[in-house]
This record gives C-alpha cells, sequence and structure tokens, in this order.
C-alpha cells in the first residue's frame, strides 16, 4: 500500500508527500528548464528546479489558506498533503453555515490571486530582463491560473466547494447541495477527458491530451466520492439505533451462584457473548466476564451474580431513537465493542457493535456485503476499508 511520507508540519499542520509527487516535480523542473535555455546549461536546470518548488509552495500556501480558515472556525485539520495533481488540506469536518463554507472555500484561491499581484509587483519593481524578474512574472501567472483553475464550479475543486456552498444557502440543505456539486464535478470530468482526446487527436499534443484526460479521471473519481460520502452520512442520519440493534444477548438470573453461571454459560462456548442479568422480571444491569475472573473461585458458591453486575445506569447506553450517527460517535469515542440500546420504559431492548452498524447500512443502501465479513467485522471490531463509518460518522453534523 503506497504510503505518504510526513517531511514536517506547518502550524501545526502535518505536511506529507505522496511518492508520485517526485514525478510532476521532475517533469515540471524539465518543462521550466526548457522554458529558460537562453540562460545556459547549468543556469537553466537551476531555474527549472527553483520554479518547480515555488510552484508547488504557491500550492502549500493555497491549501494553507483553506486549511487556516477552517482553523478560525473551530475545524481540526488533520494534515496538507502535495500529491500528482497539486495539493489537499484534509479537513475533518463540515463547516456549520453555507456562509463559513464558503470561506473555507474561497481562502485558497484568494490566496493565490494575493500572490499573483505580489509577484506580478515584484517582477515590475525589478529589472525587466533579469532572470529574476522574468521568473517572478511567470510564477505570477501560474497562481492566477491556479486560481482560475480552482473556481470551476465542480467537486472536487474550491469552485465546486463555493457552488455547494451557494446551494446550500438557497436550498437550505447541504446534502443535496453536495450532491449537485458533485454532479457538476462528474460533468465537467467528462468534459475534460473529452477535451483531453480531441487535444491528442487534433493538434498530436499526446501528453497535453494525456494530462487534460487525467486531470478530467481525477475529479470524476473525487466527484463520485464526495457523493458517495454524502449519501452515507444521510443514511446515517435516517437511521437510528432500533434499526441496527439486534437481540444477540442472553438474559440470566442474578440470583444465580457465580459457579453455576460459569458452568452454564461459561463453559458452553468460547465466542463473546453478551449478558444481562435479571430478577424479579427486572434487568438489573450487564454482566462483564473480567469481573468474575477477580472473584476468588473459594466463593464461586456463595456470591451471586448481584455482587457483580453494573447497573444500566452505570454502562455506555442509548434509546432506540438515537440517531446512528450518536451510536457510531460514541462507539469510537468510548472506544466500545457494543452498546446497550434502551426501551423508553428503561429495559433492554438491544445492543449494537460495529457489524449492526455496518448491516444495517447496507440492508439500507443495498449494497452486497457477505455475511462472513459482517461476522470478521463484529470480532475484530473494526470498520472495513473500503466503508469508513467511524470517519464518516464524525464528520457529520446534524444541520
Amino acid at each position: 500500500m503506497q504510503t505518504n511520507w510526513r517531511i514536517g508540519s506547518l502550524f501545526g499542520i502535518p505536511l506529507f508527500l505522496d511518492p508520485l509527487w517526485f514525478v510532476i516535480l521532475g517533469l515540471a523542473t524539465l518543462n521550466f528548464s526548457l522554458s529558460y535555455q537562453a540562460l545556459g546549461g547549468f543556469l537553466s536546470w537551476s531555474a527549472g528546479v527553483v520554479m518547480a518548488l515555488l510552484l508547488f509552495g504557491s500550492v502549500l500556501l493555497h491549501e494553507l489558506g483553506h486549511s487556516l480558515v477552517a482553523r478560525s472556525q473551530g475545524i481540526k485539520v488533520n494534515s496538507i498533503t502535495l500529491f500528482l495533481f497539486g495539493g489537499i488540506a484534509a479537513i475533518e469536518e463540515e463547516s456549520k453555515t453555507p456562509g463559513k463554507a464558503f470561506q473555507v472555500a474561497i481562502a485558497g484561491p484568494v490566496v493565490s490571486i494575493a500572490l499573483f499581484f505580489l509577484l506580478q509587483l515584484l517582477s515590475n519593481v525589478l529589472n525587466q530582463t533579469s532572470a529574476l524578474s522574468i521568473m517572478s512574472g511567470d510564477l505570477a501567472r501560474i497562481n492566477l491560473l491556479l486560481a482560475l483553475f480552482n473556481l470551476i464550479p465542480g467537486l472536487p475543486l474550491d469552485g465546486g466547494q463555493v457552488l455547494k456552498a451557494a446551494l446550500w444557502k438557497v436550498t437550505g440543505n447541504r446534502f443535496q447541495a453536495v450532491k449537485l456539486a458533485a454532479k457538476a464535478g462528474q460533468i465537467l470530468g467528462y468534459a475534460a477527458i473529452g477535451l483531453g482526446l480531441a487535444v491528442d487527436y487534433l493538434t498530436g499534443e499526446l501528453v497535453t491530451g494525456i494530462w487534460i484526460a487525467l486531470l478530467g479521471w481525477f475529479g470524476i473519481r473525487n466527484a463520485t466520492n464526495y457523493d458517495r460520502v454524502t449519501t452515507l452520512q444521510e443514511t446515517l442520519l435516517q437511521l437510528v439505533a432500533a434499526n441496527a440493534m439486534t437481540r444477540d444477548f442472553r438474559v440470566v438470573d442474578a440470583d444465580k451462584s457465580l459457579r453455576t453461571f460459569a458452568d452454564m454459560y461459561l463453559l458452553e462456548s468460547t465466542a463473546p457473548q453478551v449478558y444481562f442479568a435479571e430478577s424479579d422480571g427486572r434487568y438489573r444491569g450487564i454482566i462483564s466476564i473480567d469481573d468474575l475472573r477477580v472473584v476468588e473461585r473459594s466463593q464461586w458458591e456463595t456470591q451471586t451474580l448481584n455482587s457483580i453486575v453494573h447497573p444500566l445506569t452505570e454502562i455506555p447506553t442509548v434509546t432506540e431513537s438515537t440517531s446512528l450517527v450518536e451510536v457510531i460517535n460514541k462507539l469510537e469515542c468510548e472506544q466500545l465493542r457494543y452498546i446497550t440500546v434502551l426501551s423508553p420504559a428503561g429495559a433492554v431492548a438491544g445492543v449494537i457493535d460495529r457489524g449492526d452498524i455496518v448491516q444495517a447500512v447496507a440492508q439500507k443502501l443495498s449494497l452486497r456485503i457477505a455475511d462472513a465479513d459482517i461476522k470478521r467485522i463484529k470480532e475484530e471490531g473494526n470498520y472495513p476499508p473500503t466503508l469508513q463509518l467511524g470517519a464518516i460518522a464524525k464528520s457529520t453534523t446534524q444541520s
């Protein structure tokens, strides 16, 4: 599996390099060095390296603009990564309002436009024939192109984020806004692939055509991912604990001795079980096998389950009407294997683990997930790599 390389941090935000970044760095260096051939062999290559690094420095500042505005809104920024198609800031959650979402989206292009004016000013101040003046002017134009390209109105570009914020403001529905902006991104992606093929066929510029088509493919893939994640977020908000809970637990008599409990239940199965104790027709709480193990075996004959029961008021619980988003966040935040679901009357209605959640989501969205995979999720207590519901739930807001 491809691993990004951490190269440091900026304003407390970890910085990473995708290994494929070196490919585009090399191509950019070659392109710039050919442009500055008039400087001579060594100087042209040196200028090429400097310009390539300054180009990605501009991309880094662009992403930093997004990141710092997001942090000013109390949103955590996990990292900034430079990769084959530029850079990306991993922002943990959505802004709370359309206006704040617009601020985060527009911050990157604003930084790029500011760099354009500063570098253009520097180019004008310097001797017009000097290498520094020429390089400053070129970098200024690149930043302007970077800003304009990113303002194309389709996800995952900044323009798509701006479009999403505008649609969110108009419709009042963030999920609908994301889906429409993602659809625009998909259309633009297919258009870019078509344009790339046309450039290749009509002009013979194979590299340029392939690059435009790759940008289109990247746009389609990421726009589709936005749409997929939004569908999952909507689903998690629509489903409640009652939709995912199971009766996969056993009820035992709280007045039974520890010895009887161990002989009747623990010796018959090696698979983990959830046990609730009841007496007089009422649930008394949950039995933890770990608590049984710390009791001296000589006392197992005389002590009852009442002595080790954990009352329902002292264990993590949710109600049947709790949204699945809250259930997932509780499981993740408290690092629980499962959580108890209570009925309106305060009785145990069911239990939920990560496998139950994946199964409920799969049924809602008609996804095919094998029973063996659900069993593995239950045993391992981890969501599958292709369905990271913990991260998706964390980024979902009840707006």
